[in-house]
């Protein structure tokens, strides 16, 4: 066991060193290829459930993530293959949410979001009509089962009180907004945002540090809850998902828009807080601030990738100061992914740190499909960042 750490550590380093050259546009693209092409070969029938500890459909948020990666690929490696591949995952969900139409849960939706994608590029009503049906249930449904940890002013069961955990404002509220873009029904939008905000300011005291421009992940994580050294546990993936829903909420708006300029605002106060808690060699621990679990992990390392680079491309982050961050992470990403495609120091599924420890560049998570989405989705706006400047 000694002897096969040894040599993961030892290729690891090897990997690592060899990224240190300069990379161009192609190459990246090449490295999204190999790991796409890894998931794809291993998957290769999308519409097999998932069997961790139980059976689950593929349509689960796993798997959702994967495909928001893969048609952001497919953007600027067009083929046939991952549309065949996306379409037949999605006709056999029957391009509807996980659990149905009246299912509140945002884990559930984020399927959804690829339907609309495919929407917009084929226009059939069927990609559209279910996840309509059932945003609008969610908005006149109140969430009578908040839990007794959730702090807020009101007692009363509230309609916008369904995003209790960060992880659930990327599953869920870029397709509010999605939805806002292809029917130009603001109450979509507005709706996104009332929950938005309740999560934010509302459940837990408060989820959003804007001192220091990082999430708590639940309410159960918020003061006076430390980690062993003392330090806020900032989940790495949970403040990934929030930075990337940013994103994609502001790509359905216009600039212009009052709830732009408000994600806007907490988008830069991420930026800043993820910049001061980059690793030497590129990663984010798990555990952003703490020294608990300080380690190279992937999946957050990739969305804040995936972020910075949009906030540069918009002209919102200064490409002296970001670029050189945006670089190390993409040379730290490139050396975690195996010759085959696997990626390696992906954190497991959980809620925390401390979910899937140990991570080491050899051990497979138990979903891969998430960790795979958000590697593509990094690799893809550092593709554009590379592009623009010619390399």
């Amino acid at each position: 066991m000694k002897r096969l750490s040894m040599l993961a550590c030892a290729t690891f380093v090897t990997l690592a060193l060899a990224a240190q050259t300069a990379t161009t546009a192609d190459e990246v693209l090449g490295v999204a290829r190999r790991a796409n092409d890894y998931f794809m070969t291993k998957y290769a029938d999308p519409t097999v459930p998932t069997n961790v500890n139980k059976v689950r459909p593929s349509n689960l948020w796993t798997r959702a993530v994967y495909y928001e990666g893969l048609m952001a690929l497919n953007d600027i490696d067009p083929q046939q293959r991952y549309l065949d591949y996306t379409d037949s995952w999605a006709n056999f969900h029957k391009w509807t949410p996980r659990n149905g139409i009246t299912t509140c849960d945002a884990d559930d939706q984020c399927c959804a979001q690829t339907y609309l994608m495919r929407y917009v590029q084929v226009g059939d009503e069927q990609m559209l009509t279910a996840a309509r049906q059932n945003l609008d249930h969610q908005m006149v449904t109140p969430n009578e089962k908040r839990s007794a940890k959730v702090k807020t002013p009101s007692t009363q069961p509230s309609l916008y009180g369904w995003w209790t955990w960060i992880d659930a404002i990327q599953m869920a509220m870029p397709l509010y907004m999605q939805m806002y873009k292809l029917t130009g029904e603001a109450k979509y939008r507005d709706h996104a945002m009332q929950m938005y905000r309740w999560s934010r300011n509302e459940c837990g005291g408060g989820l959003f540090n804007t001192k220091d421009g990082l999430w708590w992940r639940d309410a159960d994580y918020v003061p006076p809850y430390k980690e062993p050294d003392g330090q806020q546990c900032y989940w790495s993936r949970g403040n990934g998902w929030v930075y990337a829903a940013l994103v994609r909420c502001m790509d359905q708006m216009s600039s212009k828009e009052k709830a732009y300029k408000e994600l806007k605002k907490d988008f830069m106060l991420m930026s800043k807080g993820l910049l001061s808690c980059q690793r030497e060699d590129g990663y984010w621990n798990p555990s952003l601030v703490s020294t608990n679990y300080a380690m190279p992990e992937t999946s957050g390392t990739a969305l804040f990738l995936y972020g910075m680079c949009w906030g540069m491309r918009h002209g919102y982050l200064k490409a002296r100061v970001y670029r050189p961050v945006a670089d190390r992470a993409w040379k730290a990403l490139e050396a975690a992914i195996h010759p085959n495609g696997f990626i390696g120091w992906m954190q497991g599924t959980g809620k925390d740190p401390s979910a899937g420890q140990p991570l080491s560049y050899t051990r497979i998570p138990d979903f891969e499909d998430y960790g795979t989405g958000c590697i593509l989705l990094g690799a893809v706006e550092y593709y554009k960042i590379l592009k623009a400047a010619g390399q």
